[in-house]
């Protein structure tokens, strides 16, 4: 595996340009220089100080999860793909690493997409339902105002109206995707479930690393979540990473 990923960094540094504008690309190289090198700790700091900066891209995350990986960091490399989806939906190479990871960490697919709302909003992405809409409109204008100019007619009436349909079911798939509830993957082993947001609180369970939990609130580094078994409880946002922001966004 380490053959893989080390040949993996190497074709990604030659395509580092995808990643953004200056400095960007020169940092990503350097990442990926350090990650050749067996150094994955600081190729994983200098990903994260990237994203941080708000130069993201599914090409950064995924080579952020190969060194998470051949770290032995299964819950980051699974954090890092799941964010690379979010950006990429349609992204091969991250679909195909990220059942990889979640075969060999023995999840279930449901264990990874808990939220039916937030695939919604994956669909919208993948398929730009947003310039899908603006374009249907506009035929249903075009249609609308032809069929006035030729006297009502009722094949151009038809067009516009079928057009106004579709686009008004597409803005509710749209207005689904957005109420889904964040989400965040587990990424420490063991860890711990507290019953309070605090630095005193206590240790009430323990989470399975590679988990997908829904957020329900956050309060300054903690974030309140729910495990699959229903328990509720405060934990580290470095523990759970969240899915529908860059670290530290």
């Amino acid at each position: 595996m380490g053959l893989r990923i080390g040949l993996g960094l190497v074709v990604a540094a030659l395509s580092a340009s995808a990643v953004g504008a200056s400095p960007g690309p020169d940092r990503f190289r350097e990442a990926n220089g350090l990650a050749r090198a067996g150094d994955y700790p600081k190729a994983i700091a200098l990903y994260g100080e990237i994203a941080a900066s708000g130069t993201e891209s599914a090409s950064l995350y995924w080579n952020w999860a190969q060194a998470a990986r051949a770290r032995g960091a299964s819950g980051e490399a699974l954090w890092a793909l799941l964010r690379a989806r979010e950006l990429d939906p349609a992204d091969s190479a991250v679909l195909r690493d990220l059942e990889k990871v979640r075969e060999a960490a023995n999840l279930d697919p449901a264990e990874i997409a808990p939220q039916p709302l937030a695939a919604i909003a994956r669909f919208g992405r993948r398929f730009r339902l947003d310039l899908a809409i603006v374009g249907l409109l506009a035929l249903s204008l075009l249609a609308h105002a032809l069929s006035r100019l030729a006297g009502g007619d009722r094949r151009l009436a038809g067009t516009a109206g079928a057009t106004s349909a579709l686009a008004l079911v597409l803005v509710s798939l749209a207005v689904l995707g957005s109420l889904g509830r964040p989400s965040g993957v587990v990424v420490l082993r063991n860890a711990p479930l507290l019953d309070a947001a605090s630095p005193t609180a206590e240790a009430v369970g323990a989470l399975r690393e590679g988990e997908v939990v829904p957020i329900l609130e956050a309060s300054g580094d903690y974030v309140r979540i729910e495990d699959s078994s229903g328990a509720r409880g405060w934990a580290l946002s470095t523990d759970v990473r969240r899915l529908d922001a860059p670290p530290g966004g």
